[in-house]
């Protein structure tokens, strides 16, 4: 029963996760596939940039939504039950984070859309509001100050993500917040650095599209 609970969740995240709401949207609001435009990212800062504000941060707003509600409703699933794997104890917090990890799976790699998919970043800080709100507003916060001293916005994310990291590495060590945190922060990250592989790639060669910019 209380496996059962643990898969149902992390089943209802990647469903959740999964929903190609800048598809939905680019299609809705524009009659286009937004995976044939711009960068062909399936997320919203490419929906921002090839069909404006209100289309963009529409896409934004459902890709945090779409991460807030399943990591909130797992922890209610989940409830007071503990389930031990190898004597190792995992509770509501668990459920959470294994929630987060497969709503931004589901983003990523949609099995609505032929495992296609956006890059995470709305979908990390959407888990955070419902996980621990501080982190989603420093990582908010970061991201702000990076893409608007830059005007990069895969530089925003890459660095948000990071240094959430960082947070957590010190409220962990502190003994503040669970380590389960700390574990989530790292395999977030690390999902979206690689996601933003070939932004890497393009901010090194100088060539990465800056906001409102097109490319330098």
């Amino acid at each position: 029963m209380i496996v059962g609970k643990f898969i149902l969740v992390a089943v209802i995240g990647y469903l959740m996760g999964a929903i190609p709401f800048a598809l939905i949207i680019s299609k809705r609001i524009a009659g286009i596939d937004i995976s044939k435009h711009g960068s062909g990212n399936l997320g919203g800062t490419n929906v921002l940039r090839v069909l404006g504000f209100k289309a963009g941060a529409i896409t934004m707003a459902l890709d945090l939504a779409k991460a807030f509600v399943p990591v909130m409703l797992a922890k209610f699933i989940i409830g007071d039950d503990v389930l031990y794997v190898a004597g190792f104890a995992l509770n509501w917090q668990w459920g959470q984070v294994i929630t987060a990890l497969m709503v931004m799976v589901g983003h990523s790699w949609s099995v609505y859309i032929k495992f296609r998919g956006g890059k995470g970043a709305a979908a990390y800080f959407g888990s955070w509001f419902a996980i621990w709100p501080v982190a989603a507003l420093v990582g908010g916060a970061i991201l702000i100050l990076t893409v608007w001293l830059s005007r990069y916005m895969s530089l925003g994310s890459i660095i948000s993500s990071l240094g959430v990291l960082c947070l957590f590495a010190v409220l962990t060590l502190f003994d503040v917040s669970p380590p389960v945190y700390l574990v989530y922060s790292v395999v977030a990250a690390g999902l979206i650095v690689y996601q933003h592989r070939s932004n890497i790639s393009r901010l090194q060669a100088g060539t990465e599209s800056r906001m409102g910019l097109g490319r330098k």
